[in-house]
Formats: structure tokens, C-alpha cells, sequence
């Protein structure tokens, strides 16, 4: 018998989008010139031939099949009828683009800003592996301390991070200066924690920063826009945040939204583990703030 085609499995529209978002920077020119229009318009993608791909593309027929299992598909048609069943149950009030030209009013840059940010979340949503998000809870409630790095917009995010670990009770550190990272880094100890955030997962600074930390023996956390990216790689858990960098917006308010919903994530599950002690530190540090603002108000 020759090969059939089983209806495909009904994937959230989302969580195809996230996946060739994440595997999107590992692919070869070629490919990702296939992957970009699958996510610029998978309804056409879906309705496409491998003849009509290649005049779209300018890629070989190869080339095509060859990207649709890179994303987990066993082949071009199978691709398509995912890429069908799920444009089916997408709402056309979702289809909405991210980027802002020169010429937008300001109500098509608040239309596409939140159109791309709560894209942003359910990509991420639908692609966070809950199984990784444990372990990484799991991690930060044994450490001693943790160290949260990243740099530019993605140090804002270990800030963040930082910033609730402290609340919660834990020992965290979030150094801006790269010299610090390292020196924080290298004193960390079997068991502890660190949390490297990039975007791309190749910034330089950023996966020497996580080398060092498990050089040291800590457990290594990545929290990146692509699984396939030299961060994911090297790191012992992976969390991925869904969301683009291009065009008018360096820095991007979507992939830095991702980034916080994870960071949100990651400390809700930590709390479910160490409840007692977290809701303890986190009371201690708000009714210290609370007389700090009330000696103020006074004074």
C-alpha cells in the first residue's frame, strides 16, 4: 500500500508558531526562507503544493520537505494539514501583525503592539514545557543562592527575577557588571542555580556567563527564544519565550514580555514548593516597607 495521509492532530495554532519561532534561528538560509512563510501566512503555506512552495521560496522541493521535519513533521504534506487544521480554529481577530511602520496612526501602533504582545504570551504559553518549569523550581528551592544574568533588555528581566527571589526569601544576585557576573558565577556551588536570559541564546557575554556558573558545579537555567539556540544547549533546563525582534523595535516589547511571563511562571511554581517560607519573607519585607513609607509620610 502506498502512503496515507492520517488527519492530523488538532495543534494549537500558537504552538506551531512557536515552534518555528524557536527553530527558526537554527535553520539554514534556505529553510528559514520556508519557516518565515509559514509564520508570515500559513493559510497560503497550507493550501500550497511543493511546485508552488518552490516558485514562493526560490528553495529546492528537498529544501522544503527538509524544513518540515525540522519541525517535527514527517513530511511537506503533513505540514500542510497541520498548518490547515490549525488556521481553521484561529480567529480572524487573532491574526493581527506586530509591526509598526513609519506611517501607523497611533491606534494601529496600540492595535499592533497588543495584538503582538498577547501573541507573544500564548506562543509562550502554549510552547513552556511545564516538566522544565518543575525542574527549574525544583532547582531554585534546594540552591543556597542563584544568580539571574542577561544583558540589555534581558538584564531588565533578571532583574526582575532577582528582584523576586529577594522578596521571596532567597539569596539572588543580578550583576549588571560582566566582570561581577563572572566572579558571581565561578563562587557559585554544587546545587546552586543560575539563570541566563537572551533572547537569541548566542549572545556572547551571556553563554560564557552560564559556562562559568556550570563550571562551578550550579545548575544551569536558559531562558531564550530559541531551543536550538548555543544557550539552550549548553544549559541544563531550557524555558523558551516566544516572541520577534525586528523592524522599528529593538528590544522588542514582545520577546521581553515573553521573557517576564516565564520569569512569573518560575516564581509561581517556586512558591507552590516553599510556600511557608516564601509567604513568611515576602510579609517580612512588605510590613518593612510599609513602616519605611509611614515613617516618611510622618516625617
Amino acid at each position: 500500500m502506498g502512503d496515507t495521509l492520517t488527519p492530523p492532530q488538532l495543534e494549537d495554532p500558537d504552538e506551531i508558531s512557536a515552534r518555528v519561532r524557536a527553530t527558526l534561528p537554527s535553520l539554514p538560509p534556505a529553510a528559514a526562507r520556508v519557516a518565515r512563510l509559514i509564520l508570515e501566512d500559513p493559510a497560503t503555506v497550507s493550501q500550497s503544493t511543493l511546485m508552488t512552495m518552490r516558485k514562493s521560496t526560490g528553495v529546492s522541493e528537498a529544501t522544503i520537505v527538509r524544513t518540515a521535519r525540522a519541525l517535527g513533521y514527517t513530511g511537506y504534506p503533513q505540514l500542510r494539514l497541520a498548518l490547515a487544521a490549525s488556521s481553521a480554529r484561529r480567529e480572524p481577530a487573532q491574526v493581527v501583525t506586530g509591526d509598526v511602520s513609519q506611517g501607523d496612526s497611533l491606534e494601529d501602533v496600540i492595535a499592533k503592539l497588543a495584538g503582538a504582545e498577547q501573541q507573544a504570551l500564548r506562543e509562550t504559553a502554549a510552547h513552556l514545557d511545564s516538566a522544565a518549569l518543575a525542574a527549574v523550581a525544583d532547582a531554585l528551592a534546594r540552591s543556597t543562592r542563584s544568580l539571574c544574568f542577561g544583558l540589555a533588555a534581558s538584564g531588565l528581566v533578571a532583574a526582575d527575577l532577582a528582584q523576586k527571589l529577594t522578596r521571596g526569601g532567597f539569596v539572588c544576585h543580578s550583576p549588571t557588571d560582566i566582570h561581577l557576573a563572572h566572579t558571581q558565577a565561578a563562587l557559585l556551588k554544587h546545587g546552586d542555580a543560575a539563570i541566563v536570559i537572551s533572547h537569541s541564546g548566542e549572545t556572547t557575554e551571556s553563554v560564557r556567563v552560564l559556562d562559568t556558573a556550570q563550571r562551578a558545579g550550579a545548575v544551569t537555567v536558559a531562558i531564550t527564544g530559541s531551543e536550538q539556540s548555543t544557550l539552550a544547549d549548553l544549559a541544563d533546563h531550557t524555558l523558551v519565550a516566544a516572541g520577534h525582534e525586528r523592524g522599528l523595535r529593538p528590544a522588542a516589547l514582545s520577546s521581553r514580555i515573553g521573557q517576564l511571563f516565564v520569569v512569573d511562571c518560575v516564581f509561581v511554581a517556586l512558591t507552590q514548593r516553599t510556600y511557608a517560607q516564601t509567604n513568611r519573607a515576602i510579609a517580612i519585607t512588605r510590613d518593612s516597607v510599609a513602616r519605611q513609607q509611614g515613617g516618611h509620610t510622618r516625617g
